[in-house]
Formats: C-alpha cells, structure tokens, sequence
C-alpha cells in the first residue's frame, strides 16, 4: 500500500464517517458506555495493585509482574476464547466472562478489607480478573462487526480503543486519589462496583443470530480451525509478528511505570496515578485522529512514525527527572501506543472473515498481551541488575529500531480485501450413503490448461492453495499429467464430510474471484471436472448394500453451501 492510492475515496470515506458515527447505532453506544465505565474501574483497580505490590514488596520485578499477571491470562487464554466466541452466542460468552472477572475483583476486595492479601494472592486474582479480559476479549472484538455497519468498523475499532484510554486518562488519577484516602481495598470496590453496568447492557441486548445450517466445531477442532487460518493467512501473520514486538518495546512503560513515579520522580500514588493519566490522555488523541492518519498515510508508514515517536519519549522518560517532562513524554508514547495497536486491530478486522473472526482477534489479542507480559518480565528483570532509567533505555532503543522489520515484515494493505461470504452453491451430488463423521473426504479437481500458460496458472494455483488450507483443507498438491501435459489435478482432503462441507461454505467473495481467476484458464467447452471421494483406508469397508435412502438421511448429510464451488 502506497500514500497515495485511491486517496480522495478514502478522505470521502473518512468525512462521512467520521469517529463518532458508530455512536449513532443504539446498541453499539450503550455497550461502549457501559465498557467506559468498566474500562474505569479495571484502571482503578490496576492502580490500587501496583500500589499495593509497592507497599508490600521493594522488588523491581515483583511490582512488573502484576502487568504480567493481568496480561499473561490474554495470551494463555486467548485462542480457546475466541473459538469460543466464534461457537457460541457472543452475548453468553461476554456474560460469562464478565461474572469471572466480577468472582475475581469481589474475592480480591474481601481479602484487601480483612488485610489478608499478599504478594502471591494479589498476583493470583490479578490473573483471574485478568482471565475474565481474556475470555470477553474476543467476544466483545468480534460483535462490533454486529453493531455497526461495515462502512464504520474501523471508528468503531478506534471508539474502543478510546474508550479504553479515557478510562486510562481518568482512571489512574481517580485511583491514586482512592488509593491515597481510602487505600487499596477501595479501588478493589471501585471495580467491582463497575462492572454492573456492562453486565446489565449485555444482559438486555437482544443480538440477532444468523442460523448456522451445520453445527459448531468442537472447541479443539475450532482451535486448530483458528491456527491453521492463522498460519495460512501471511497479512495476518505479518500483523500478529509486529504487534508482538511493539507489546514487548512498549511493554516497558507500564511495568515500570509505578517505579519511575516512586524511585526517579519520588512521588507518591497520586504521581503515579497522574502519570498514568498522561499516557491514557496520549491515548485518546491517538485514537481521536486515527482517521486522519489513516487517510494520510499507509499503515506501514504509520506504525513507523508510532514506533519512532515511542522509542524517544521512553527515552526521554528514563532520563527525566520533572515530573512535567515525564509527563509530557508519556502522552507522546500514549499517542504511539495507541495508533500503533489501532492499527494493527483494524489490520486483523478487515482482513478475516466472520466465522474466523473470534480466534484471529484473540490472536491478535494474544500477541499484544503476551509482548507486554513478556516485556514486564523481561525489563522488570533487567532493571533489578542495570536500574529502572537504564532498563528504560534499552526499552526505547529497541522501540526506535523496530521500524527495521518492514525490510522482512512490511505491514499489508486490507484496502481491496472483501471478506464477505459467498452465495450458496449447488449441493455436491451425493449416491453414497455418508453420515457427518464419514471421511476422509477427498477433492480432487482437473484441469486442462494451455502448455504457453502453464506457469501463470501454477502462480494462480499456489494462492488458490493457501485460501484451500486457511479454509479448512488439508495435503494440498498440484500435479501434472505426464502423458497430456495440458491436464492439471488439483487434489487435497478433508478429515470428514462435515468438515468438508465447512470448508466450502468459509470462502469469501475475495478468495471465490481468486478460484474463477484459476478457472478462466480452463479450456474447452467442457466444465472442470471435480470428483469427490469417500477414502477408504484397509479394513473400512462395509459389505453391504451403501445406496443412500435419502429419507433418512440427515441435514448434515447432504447439506452444502457457498465455498470454493468445488
């Protein structure tokens, strides 16, 4: 993607839908109120941990890892909780989690009242609150596609992002005043009393299901389904890789943070907590113009800038002895933060199609998490042996220099991705009685193509191959003909026909061009031929009479719909 490419398009885009318009949609905007305000007392309630570890404990890394506590959960968890999300009733899931993380604050809040808290138990319910975020995450990520319309997913994206950073302005202020008068245990409260109002907006959002005709994937198999998507999808790939990097560079601002306010600018919960204000404040104006800087430039050139600017003010941040200073370094690393993991979230929504949506958003969550909880370790460490300023400035010069990875890992463009489903196809003809569960299924497609164009059908092919294996297709292969150079068969299978079947119905409008791209070489009047076998490994077969009696065969059986036509 280049800076110049269908700009005015993008700019009439960005005006009529400005970062405010997902706003206009009810449901959208009473589920980011509520999650304002949760976002509010998940702040507070950091502010009141870190605190409390500081009180506790004078050890560097033991203050770092409740940042690691409260993010290791995401990147644990985060696969499994966006298969999850992709399974089952969104609503359900986000309710569900919600009641973990409510468990967890209520539990965390007694133990504060009683003084029965400790550094291991503080670390412990930090990592059950921190898996309630885990298990919403995903859940809450991949509704916003169900409350606004396609054309603002991305302001929809950045109004959580600021929704986040408001509560990250305010919140971390707000607590350092609670803590400061009320201790601890009153930022616990504030938390939990928080979390009611998202649990009842979510309990009264009557979301519309789209009936599935095939029934859920296992959590396993929607795992593997997930990865396997993942592995196959390089735009994706790409995007997971740098937020990863950034989590792990950028990482080093909260974990040392309450350091920095007690041992560099010796100050108190209040310092800490309006320090943290400046970041969350950065925040906001990173997300507030994320439109104009989409418009402006690509998203490499972007994430660039972002990681630049990141990796002077931890530097400035480290060397910093005014508050003031710090302060204001803090809300330029804030506005990198933010762009930076803005974008790399825009990147993964428009690139995934919605029955993947869930596990890609939790990896894209994973990946952030677990840089940031691999990054608080990592400097916590680091900054018991070298000191905190140190640890800081090795952080900000291995922000500065990640720009280097564009060379190898050059952030894609989503600009002409459409990832919307296909219309359904014509069933398979089926004269073989198969239940759900038969298989392997194997496909196996033939060619014949002209000789002078062989070699821009194998390109064509080897992209075919990767929408195959992203969609469910395992042992892709292409193969020619020796005896008629002009056939090709294209042969892969699925582990059973229900698998089979949702393979088919995964493409997307994008990959179905792709296929009709491979097609168009086709010769003759004669349409591919396609040939669907039931593999039958030695030993399997059944000696009796396998004509289908179609009336009793299930839905499941026969079923088929929209996917790669073949």
């Amino acid at each position: 993607m280049n800076t110049t490419t269908d700009k005015p398009a993008k700019r009439s885009l960005l005006a009529a839908d400005g970062v405010a318009a997902p706003l206009r949609h009810a449901v959208f905007r009473r589920i980011w109120l509520a999650s304002l305000l949760s976002n509010l007392g998940l702040m507070i309630n950091g502010v009141g941990a870190a605190w409390a570890m500081t009180q506790m404990t004078s050890s560097a890394d033991m203050v770092a890892l409740v940042q690691t506590a409260l993010m290791l959960p995401i990147m644990l968890l985060s696969l499994a909780a966006g298969a999850i999300a992709d399974m089952y009733d969104r609503r359900i899931v986000g309710l569900a989690a919600l009641s973990l993380g409510l468990v967890g604050a209520v539990t965390l809040s007694v133990l504060a009242h009683f003084d029965a808290i400790t550094p291991n138990s503080l670390l412990l319910f930090c990592f059950m609150i921190g898996s309630g975020m885990a298990l919403f995450g995903p859940a809450w990520q991949a509704s916003v596609s169900e409350q606004v319309p396609a054309e603002t997913l991305p302001a929809a994206v950045a109004l959580n992002g600021i929704s986040y950073n408001i509560a990250r302005s305010f919140g971390p202020a707000l607590g350092g005043i609670i803590v400061a008068a009320a201790g601890a245990v009153a930022a616990f409260v504030c938390n939990v009393l928080l979390y009611i109002p998202l649990l009842i907006v979510l309990y009264l959002w009557r979301r519309t299901l789209e009936p599935s005709r095939l029934p859920p994937e296992r959590l396993r198999r929607a795992v593997v389904s997930g990865v396997r998507y993942i592995v196959h999808s390089p735009s994706i790939r790409i995007v997971l890789y740098r937020t990863l990097v950034t989590g792990i560079a950028g990482g080093s601002v909260l974990a040392l943070l309450p350091l920095v306010a007690r041992d560099i600018l010796h100050g108190s919960a209040q310092t800490y907590g309006i320090m943290l204000g400046c970041f969350g404040m950065g925040g906001v104006l990173g997300a507030v113009n994320i439109s104009t800087v989409r418009a402006r430039l690509s998203s490499e050139y972007a994430v660039r800038l972002c990681a630049l600017a990141m990796g002077v003010a931890i530097g400035v941040l480290a060397l910093s002895r005014w508050p003031v200073l710090s302060g204001a370094a803090l809300v330029l690393a804030g506005i990198g933060w933010m762009m930076s993991v803005t974008l790399f979230n825009i990147g993964v929504q428009l690139a995934t199609p919605r029955w993947v949506a869930g596990r890609a958003l939790a990896a894209y969550q994973a990946a952030i998490a677990g840089g940031v909880a691999i990054g608080s370790w990592l400097w916590g460490h680091l900054a018991n042996v070298v000191g905190v300023d140190n640890a800081l400035l090795t952080a900000g010069a291995v922000m500065f220099v990640s720009p280097v990875l564009a060379i190898w890992l050059r952030m894609p463009s989503t600009d002409n991705a459409n990832t919307d489903p296909i219309d359904a196809l014509a069933e398979p003809e089926v004269n073989l009685l198969i239940s759900s569960r038969s298989g392997p299924i194997v496909v196996e497609v033939e060619y014949r193509v002209n000789p002078d164009k062989a070699r821009a059908f194998y390109t064509v092919m080897l992209q075919v191959q990767a929408t195959r294996q992203r969609n469910g297709a395992y042992g892709w292969s292409i193969a020619r003909d020796i005896a008629d150079p002009e056939i090709w068969v294209e042969r892969y299978h699925c582990p059973t026909w229900l698998d089979y079947l949702r393979q088919r119905n995964r493409s997307t409008q994008s990959e179905r061009e792709l296929h009709l791209k491979a097609i168009g070489f086709h010769l003759g009047p004669e349409p591919i031929k396609v040939h669907r076998l039931l593999e039958r490994p030695l030993g399997s077969v059944r000696w009796k009479d396998e004509t289908p009696d179609r009336s009793k065969e299930s839905d499941a059986s026969i079923a088929a719909s929209g996917g790669s036509g073949v």
